[in-house]
């Protein structure tokens, strides 16, 4: 039980640091990469996790979950940005100017979230049930080759399409899709850290 807890824990919380943190555009090895897919990539192990220890519909209202905790952020911050500053403090601008961005990244999020992990579910309920339920670290795998370019496409087009150069989206794309599939390789071995949902009592 308390495994499960800090799995669903930081799967949101990173859902969360990974929305704001796409809030900036770095440059690194000579590719554009929102700053948010340094730990997103990790949330599709930890919802894989999820799926091992509370089977498919645990997955599904987890996802579900943070796709509402995510609103409830871009909501509350937008919130927090309109009210008026206390002049004393002084005008504050920079809460608003860096947050403003945030209602367009968190939907982008969302509809990519919801929609490739989702499909990410699945892949990986059909691959243990009607392929094998061995070699565990290959569901894990095949759901995440499946679900990580369709989530990087669907994110980087609603986030920065018309907003960036097209030559920069697929750069975003690419570095995001890279960085993903580096990631679920590191990460496959935590898939046998928990154990199956009918293995729990």
């Amino acid at each position: 039980m308390h495994t499960i807890i800090i799995l669903v824990a930081s799967y949101i919380a990173l859902q969360i640091f990974s929305d704001v943190g796409s809030l900036r555009i770095v440059m690194l090895g000579g590719m554009s990469i929102d700053a948010g897919t340094f730990i997103y990539p990790l949330t599709f192990t930890l919802r894989d996790m999820v799926h091992k220890s509370m089977g498919k519909k645990g997955a599904q209202m987890l996802i579900i979950v943070a796709a509402g905790f995510n609103l409830l952020m871009a909501g509350y911050f937008w919130l927090v940005s309109i009210l008026p500053p206390d002049l004393a403090v002084g005008p504050q601008p920079e809460f608003g100017q860096v947050l403003a961005p945030l209602w367009r990244l968190v939907l982008a999020s969302i509809i990519a979230e919801v929609i490739a992990e989702l499909t990410d579910t699945e892949v990986y309920s059909f691959w243990k049930n009607k392929v094998t339920r061995n070699h565990q670290w290959s569901r894990v795998l095949v759901s995440n080759l499946v679900s990580i370019p369709l989530d990087s496409l669907i994110f980087c087009w609603i986030a920065f399409g018309g907003l960036f150069a097209s030559s920069v989206v697929w750069s975003i794309f690419f570095s995001n899709a890279l960085i993903k599939f580096a990631t679920t390789i590191l990460s496959l071995p935590a898939i046998y850290l928990v154990k199956d949902k009918e293995e729990i009592i």
